[in-house]
């Protein structure tokens, strides 16, 4: 994968601190920066799956879905 280069760019916000905590609890970051950092990748990521997703419904869809079972 090629890296990009990323603009970051400085901002102040209020953010509910019960919410950056939790995120950042489960997200397993060190800081809330890179809290809020990764939860805009998560919310991109989300929007690129949807994308797909419709992308795919509009060729057709999937002949068969078999639900995968799991053992063990």
């Amino acid at each position: 994968m090629a890296q990009t280069r990323r603009a970051m760019k400085r901002k102040n916000m209020l953010i509910d601190q019960r919410k950056l905590t939790a995120a950042k609890q489960a997200l397993g970051m060190e800081t809330e920066t890179a809290t809020v950092d990764a939860a805009l990748d998560l919310i991109v990521f989300r929007a690129e799956v949807f994308s797909g997703l419709d992308a795919l419904a509009a060729a057709g869809g999937l002949a068969s879905v078999e639900p995968i079972r799991r053992t063990g």
